[in-house]
């Protein structure tokens, strides 16, 4: 079984890191899992059970011990660092050689 460990990114619409600290160790999805369309509601059903499921650990190295006792294949998907851009009010009304930026608001 193949699964993924990684740390999952900020929601784009919470401002917070909540959820963010931790690994989650996710399965992926196989070829034949008999997944088949549900002729009532119309979503996607599967046969199997461990493709929904989520492991929380608290570091990347919990996750992938537990991923080798387990007998799993794993990849590791490192974060992406935030790039953290220092604003300063003042900026907006710093002198600039040159071109006149015009900001038009309609």
């Amino acid at each position: 079984r193949s699964v993924r460990i990684f740390t999952p990114a900020k929601p784009a619409t919470q401002s917070g890191k909540n959820n963010t600290r931790v690994w989650r160790i996710d399965f992926d999805i196989l070829e034949d899992a008999n997944r088949w369309e549900n002729p009532l509601m119309g979503w996607a059903s599967s046969a199997d059970s461990q493709q929904a499921l989520q492991i929380k650990f608290y570091s990347k190295e919990a996750a992938i011990q537990f991923a080798e006792r387990q007998g799993w294949s794993y990849y590791v998907q490192e974060p992406k660092k935030a790039k953290y851009v220092k604003k300063s009010y003042s900026d907006n009304y710093k002198y600039f050689p040159g071109k006149l930026r015009m900001i038009k608001t309609k």
